[in-house]
């Protein structure tokens, strides 16, 4: 394929990924109304949402450095967009990964947020400065567990840092990854440390509206404002293809496989909007404790036993 080629390909996956990720918002708000007893949104609100944004005017404090503030959500939009091209090309075509890419996704998933600490401590704001400084220690908190969590995955599919080997894989006689034990803990690990991952509660403390008045986003507005609405977006669209990848299989072009797709797709994202809808806002000591003392052991011992069923030859384990 040649490199134009290449990159329409992924300038397409990305524009697919934004309409994805504004439907999987409007899911996400119907599913929460419905939660608390509500009717919920039409389905053109995120649309709505943006645009509207798009035609407010950019205000940048005046204690604030203006290139990093407003480029921060530019490069948090831009990984984003990035990391959810790489990820569609192995769900339909094995073929259509590289050696690596799996690394090269975890690292893409890491700028966001790194992104929102540029551009909160470059706002001048103190309500910022706190919010910057919790989501620096989220990072620290829930990353070592995704990564090992992962590796559970790289381990069935025989070491392999392809998406789509590990797909292909899969969808052999092997068998999913999460239809295994270590597979099921590795997935319960990843779903909540993708809930940190978008900054929804318990661990949306980086914006905490009603302690610290949206915190990391206080001082956006406009355009900016758009901008990180849609990284966000197109995170929540993201993370679920990613985990389906790695621990579900991935996508299976036949008259079945496609509606289980879609419906391994829209679970996860009916989780993901439950947690957040059952669950309190966790402290930052909570929320570092919970993942250093909770779920990074429950990862080890889920690599642990696939390190053991993969070399003893039992797949369920």
């Amino acid at each position: 394929m040649s490199v134009p080629a290449i990159i329409l390909t992924y300038l397409a996956a990305a524009a697919g990924t934004l309409l994805l990720g504004l439907a999987a918002k409007w899911f996400d708000r119907k599913v929460t109304a419905r939660v608390q007893y509500r009717k919920g949104p039409p389905w053109y609100q995120p649309v709505a949402d943006v645009l509207k944004l798009l035609h407010k005017e950019t205000l940048v404090p005046s204690t604030g450095r203006g290139a990093g503030f407003l480029i921060a959500p530019a490069i948090a939009l831009g990984a984003t967009a990035l990391a959810a091209a790489m990820l569609w090309a192995p769900l339909f075509a094995h073929e259509g990964s590289f050696l690596g890419d799996l690394i090269v996704v975890i690292y893409l998933l890491v700028i966001p947020p790194l992104a929102t600490i540029l551009g909160a401590s470059a706002s001048g704001s103190p309500h910022a400065a706190v919010g910057a400084s919790r989501e620096m220690k989220l990072i620290l908190a829930y990353e070592l567990p995704f990564v090992l969590a992962l590796l559970v995955g790289v381990i069935h599919s025989g070491w392999t840092l392809q998406l789509g080997k590990m797909a292909a894989d899969q969808q052999g006689q092997a068998g999913a990854t999460l239809y295994s034990i270590s597979g099921v803990l590795a997935m319960i690990v990843a779903i909540l440390a993708v809930q940190a991952k978008l900054g929804q509660v318990p661990f949306d403390l980086a914006e905490a509206e009603c302690e610290i008045m949206s915190g990391v986003f206080v001082e956006y507005s406009g355009p900016p404002l758009a901008l990180i609405y849609i990284s966000r977006a197109m995170l929540l669209a993201t993370l679920p293809l990613l985990l389906i990848l790695v621990f579900w299989g991935g996508l299976k072009l036949t008259l079945t496989g496609v509606p289980a797709f879609l419906g391994k797709y829209l679970l996860l994202l009916t989780l993901v909007t439950l947690i957040r809808n059952t669950n309190p806002r966790l402290r930052i000591d909570q929320a570092v404790r919970f993942f250093w003392l909770g779920l990074t052991p429950l990862a080890v011992l889920a690599a642990v036993l696939a390190l053991v069923g993969r070399y003893k030859g039992l797949s369920w384990l």
